[in-house]
């Protein structure tokens, strides 16, 4: 879903200079085609939608300006609850880029802080437990891994050592599990080698896994294929800890976006979208959850195994890039109207937020989702 003309980009979703872009996956669809026969075709899709505070009365919820005290606008990387916010922020004069925790009372903590004439990029925010980690780069400055605890004190540089990191928009990118950070990397020179790099939180040195293939991290310790030469598409996922495959089951030229427990299906017949099925990896459990004007509105699927977020869009999409933000809760099988004219949807550490108004009336609204 894009962002209105003028706002800010959120920093969670640029890749840092110094990784290889890739594209996601979730926005590689258009070229899949797949003709069900009558009887193969899941059911319709589900019924319309149900409103946000109808439906979960006690989730917790925040409407949060866009502006800090001081006045520039904060751009969210990463939200540790409804209120409570990590992201960038120019300095009150322009000079520098800071990266704060903003409270819920509207004071910040700031983490770190570069001149703005370095072109500085705070990217890959994620959280595991009370550790915070994200990747930080600058002109004349490799990529870096940094860290802070989200209960206070000083951040921490934890490496430099990041080889060609592999960055698709995802969650994932970034993950902390078991005392270490973890990303991806390529290979050198173009072999189709995945690196699965580690280092401590606590610092010291990198460690290297090879994988043959092309591989993206999931939810730890799980790796997704892309299924091709155009990356645009799971074939199979595996499981580092387990060392086994679990290969995704498709029919025809259809095109799945995994996890290790669900899978988002693009349907297209004919020269149009037909509509968004879900499925477990093994092709169990499919079942139609929107129709074909309907797409992702993020990059990762399920959101904590139970939540699809979807973008509708509206009468003057193309002309204000704004759209109507829905959630599919895969548990009750029934649809949440989120919001309409939303103009920006992210998702990290199972808080959902997105962005209404223009760079003028900016206002950041949230869900958490492990409260529904």
């Amino acid at each position: 879903m894009p962002l209105a003309r003028g706002q800010v980009e959120n920093c969670s979703l640029r890749a840092a200079r110094g990784g290889v872009a890739a594209t996601a996956v979730a926005l590689a669809a258009v070229g899949a085609l797949l003709a069900f026969a009558p009887d193969e075709r899941p059911a319709a899709s589900p019924p319309g939608p149900v409103p946000l505070a109808a439906a979960w009365p006690g989730a917790q919820r925040a409407d949060i300006a866009g502006n800090l005290d001081d006045g520039p606008v904060f751009n969210p990387g990463v939200f540790l609850d409804a209120r409570t916010g990590v992201g960038t922020a120019p300095t009150p004069d322009g000079t520098a880029v800071r990266l704060l925790v903003r409270n819920p009372d509207g004071s910040v903590r700031e983490l770190r802080r570069r001149s703005l004439q370095s072109n500085p990029e705070f990217g890959n925010l994620t959280v595991g437990g009370d550790d915070l980690a994200w990747t930080e780069s600058a002109d004349g400055v490799p990529l870096q891994i940094w860290t802070a605890r989200t209960t206070g004190g000083p951040a921490r540089r934890v490496t430099t050592d990041t080889g060609n990191a592999l960055f698709f928009g995802s969650q994932w990118d970034l993950v902390i599990a078991g005392g270490e950070v973890h990303w991806a990397a390529a290979a050198p020179e173009g072999e189709k080698v995945t690196e699965v790099r580690s280092v401590a939180l606590a610092g010291g040195a990198v460690r290297r896994r090879e994988e043959p293939g092309i591989w993206a991290l999931s939810a730890w310790p799980w790796l997704a294929e892309n299924g091709g030469e155009d990356r645009s598409g799971t074939a199979r996922l595996r499981n580092l800890a387990a060392n086994r495959d679990l290969r995704v089951k498709t029919a025809g030229a259809e095109l799945a976006t995994c996890g290790p427990v669900w899978c988002r299906v693009l349907v297209m017949i004919g020269d149009g979208p037909a509509g968004i099925d879900v499925m477990h990896p093994d092709g169990s459990a499919r079942r139609r959850i929107a129709g074909g004007g309907t797409s992702a509105a993020i990059a990762d699927v399920a959101v904590l195994d139970r939540f699809e977020i979807l973008s509708e869009p509206e009468p003057d999409s193309d002309l204000t890039g704004n759209a109507g933000l829905l959630i599919f809760d895969i548990a009750t099988g029934r649809t949440v109207g989120v919001g309409a004219a939303v103009n920006g949807a992210f998702s990290r550490n199972g808080v959902l937020w997105w962005a209404t108004g223009d760079q003028d009336s900016l206002t950041w609204h949230t869900v958490d989702l492990r409260t529904v």
